[in-house]
């Protein structure tokens, strides 16, 4: 047993990281902290749940992470700016985008950065944000029936992570025209 062990561990090697990260670079675009949980959980599972990964094997995974970002096969700033401008064309508050952020690893930096940018293609990217989430749930100018509860959409919106402020501008346009012309008026 204890050498079958040993195989299994024998079998997660440097080069297999790598070929692991590779493939999954190719298919996503990645972090570097994002990469790094990657290729532990992949190794956890190759040597087993109640197995513990080795200090050599981490230390590989930690030195291919550290050798891509040096090259620039990964890089964070990029990455965050990406996905930020991906959530917020999707409709989601900039609370939301700076936790899903987080939640891939990027630095508090990367993060504040890639909002920031956000702000230099819109003057009020959570407005903006706030537009495409309601276009999507179809709420206020919207919405298909005129008789529906402010009060449900705006918990819609809060739920969602954004500001009342950005939900009752929204709210208060009759029209897509409406919507339209404040995003200009904010942007303008």
């Amino acid at each position: 047993m204890d050498a079958m062990d040993q195989s299994a561990k024998a079998e997660v090697d440097a080069a297999l990281i790598e070929k692991w990260a590779l493939g999954y670079l190719e298919r996503f675009s990645s972090s570097a902290e994002n990469l790094r949980r990657v290729l532990r959980r992949r190794a956890q599972r190759r040597i087993g749940p109640n197995k513990v990964l080795s200090a050599e094997l981490l230390g590989a995974i930690d030195a291919l992470v550290a050798r891509y970002r040096a090259s620039g096969v990964i890089d964070d700033a990029a990455y965050a700016a990406a996905r930020a401008r991906n959530r917020l064309r999707r409709g989601q508050s900039l609370r939301t985008i700076r936790a899903a952020l987080a939640a891939k690893g990027i630095a508090a930096e990367d993060a504040a950065a890639a909002i920031g940018a956000l702000a230099e293609t819109n003057a009020d990217p959570e407005l903006a944000a706030a537009c495409a989430f309601a276009r999507r749930r179809k709420l206020g100018a919207f919405r298909r029936t005129a008789d529906v509860d402010r009060t449900r959409e705006l918990g819609a919106f809060a739920r969602a992570g954004f500001s009342r402020r950005a939900a009752a501008a929204l709210l208060a346009c009759n029209d897509a025209d409406a919507v339209a012309e404040l995003l200009n008026s904010r942007n303008g």
